[in-house]
C-alpha cells in the first residue's frame, strides 16, 4: 500500500494530540518509585485488592459476553421500531457518570430499591457493600461496551453467506451459532477486552454501591486511590502496573480490531 504523507498542519495537531495523551503517562512512570516498586506492590492489602479485581472483573466480563453477544445479535436483527428505543437504554451507561451510575444501581439494588426491598424482605440479604455488587457493576458496565463492538461487528458481515444458509434452511439458531459467530469473532475478542479493561479500571459506580471494605470490595482502583493520601509510592506503582496491562490489552487486540472493521 502506498504511503500517502501528512500534511503539515494534520502533523502538528497529531503531535499535539500524541503530547495532551502521553505526557501524562510518562509523568506518572517517572513518578513511580523504582526502588521500592517491588515491596510496594507486595504489600497485603494491596495484593488483596488486586487478587479481588481481577477475579471479579473476569467473572463480569465472562457474563457480558455471554448476555452482551445475543444481545447485540438480537440489536442488529430485531424490528427496529422496537430496538430504536431499547439500544439508547442499553448503551447509556457508557456515557453515564460513574456517580449516576452508582446511584441507578442503589436505587434498584439497596435495601429501599425497587428490587432490593424484595430481596431483602425475602432472604434478610442485600446486594450493596459485597463482592456481588463489585461483580453487579461491572457487568452494568461492561455489557454496553460489549455490544457497541459487538453489534457494529454483525452488521458489517457479508449478507450473501447468511443469505445462502437461508436457502439452504439454516435455522435462526444455526445462522447466529454456525454463520454470524464465527464470522465475528475478531470483533467480539474485541469487544470483550475492551470491557474488560472498563470493569477492571472502575471507580466511581463501585465506590457507590460496592464500597470500600478491604477484601471485600476494596478494588484495585480504590486502593491506589487510598493509598494516594496514605502512601503514594505503592498508589503510583499499581498505577504503573494498570497502565502496562491497558497497553498490553491495546496491542492484543491491533489485529482483531482491525478484522472487525475491515469489512
Amino acid at each position: 500500500m502506498k504511503q500517502i504523507k501528512v500534511d503539515p498542519i494534520s502533523r502538528v495537531l497529531a503531535f499535539t494530540a500524541i503530547a495532551f495523551i502521553s505526557l501524562p503517562i510518562i509523568a506518572l512512570v517517572i513518578k513511580v518509585p523504582w526502588s521500592t516498586f517491588f515491596s510496594s506492590l507486595s504489600q497485603s492489602d494491596s495484593l488483596v485488592a488486586v487478587k479481588l479485581s481481577l477475579w471479579t472483573s473476569i467473572l463480569s466480563a465472562v457474563i457480558s459476553l455471554m448476555l452482551g453477544v445475543p444481545l447485540a445479535w438480537w440489536l442488529v436483527k430485531s424490528n427496529e421500531r422496537i430496538t430504536r428505543f431499547i439500544r439508547p437504554l442499553v448503551l447509556a451507561p457508557i456515557a453515564l457518570p460513574p456517580t449516576v451510575a452508582g446511584l441507578a444501581l442503589l436505587g434498584l439494588l439497596s435495601r429501599k430499591g425497587l428490587l432490593g426491598t424484595y430481596i431483602y424482605n425475602q432472604f434478610n440479604w442485600q446486594m450493596p457493600f459485597t463482592s456481588v455488587a463489585v461483580i453487579f457493576t461491572g457487568i452494568f458496565i461492561g455489557v454496553p461496551f460489549l455490544v457497541l463492538i459487538t453489534e457494529s461487528t454483525f452488521r458489517q458481515l457479508p449478507e450473501d453467506i447468511e443469505d445462502a444458509a437461508v436457502v439452504d434452511r439454516a435455522s435462526n439458531s444455526e445462522l447466529f451459532r454456525l454463520i454470524a459467530l464465527p464470522q465475528a469473532r475478531g470483533g467480539i475478542i474485541t469487544g470483550l477486552l475492551l470491557a474488560w479493561a472498563r470493569i477492571l479500571g472502575e471507580f466511581g459506580a463501585t465506590m457507590m454501591f460496592a464500597g470500600s471494605m478491604p477484601g471485600i470490595t476494596q478494588t484495585w482502583t480504590i486502593q491506589i486511590y487510598q493509598q494516594l493520601e496514605i502512601n503514594p509510592d505503592t498508589a503510583y506503582a499499581l498505577s504503573f502496573l494498570m497502565v502496562l496491562i491497558a497497553m498490553a490489552i491495546f496491542v492484543l487486540i491491533r489485529n482483531p480490531l482491525k478484522d472487525a472493521f475491515r469489512r
